[in-house]
């Protein structure tokens, strides 16, 4: 069985990690059960970057194979906003909800024009035996409506609408939202990867269990 720590304090995120992998092989871990309380700064520039800061740091932490992620939205007509500071735009503190509103006020003056957006993920996956961060990112364009429709998902998925289609996220199923996300494409990668690292284990232990 292989640990991996997913490096987040929002279990919707470890639950959809979940459906991803074989339990048989893999067991999931999250920050609590490891006695870690401390938090990551996301101090980085892009979500690449903070990723890999997550990943590190929490996996030098708990030596344990670490997996960690940042996603946000972009908006055009706002110059690429709330991108890496999604999860904190309006300030520390605020709630999906809070988040929401805020985006739709500043929103307001391109109300009668289509609103271009995209959501970006970046996962990062970080090796206690070599030491290193491999990242796998996903995105996928779509629209900001300034009205919430859906009652699934979280962050600003009640608000980006996918044309293709014809619904927000929060009004699809998770099956469907992850065949074609940002986390989805992101996390379809990273999962690949993290099954090639658990053969290559296994076949090493077959190695060193072989008679020679």
């Amino acid at each position: 069985m292989i640990k991996i720590l997913v490096a987040t304090k929002n279990f919707k995120k470890i639950n959809e990690l979940n459906e991803f992998l074989d339990k048989n092989i893999f067991s999931l871990l999250n920050l609590e059960e490891l006695n870690i309380d401390f938090t990551v700064e996301e101090t980085g520039n892009t979500f690449e970057e903070n990723a890999i800061l997550k990943a590190k740091q929490y996996g030098e932490q708990s030596s344990v194979l670490t997996i960690a992620d940042d996603s946000g939205l972009e908006v055009t007509l706002l110059n690429g906003e709330p991108g890496v500071f999604s999860a904190r735009y309006g300030g520390e503190g605020k709630t999906d909800q809070d988040r929401n509103n805020f985006l739709i006020q500043n929103l307001q003056p391109f109300k009668d024009q289509e609103i271009f957006a995209k959501f970006v993920c970046v996962v990062a996956i970080w090796d206690p035996n070599l030491l290193e961060v491999t990242t796998f990112k996903g995105e996928i364009e779509g629209r900001i409506h300034l009205k919430s429709k859906g009652i699934n998902g979280f962050g600003y998925d009640s608000l980006f609408y996918v044309p293709s289609k014809n619904k927000t996220f929060s009004e699809m199923s998770l099956l469907e939202k992850q065949k074609i996300s940002h986390r989805g494409q992101a996390m379809t990668k990273a999962v690949e990867f993290l099954y090639q690292l658990s053969k290559s284990n296994y076949d090493e232990k077959d190695k060193s269990s072989r008679p020679i």
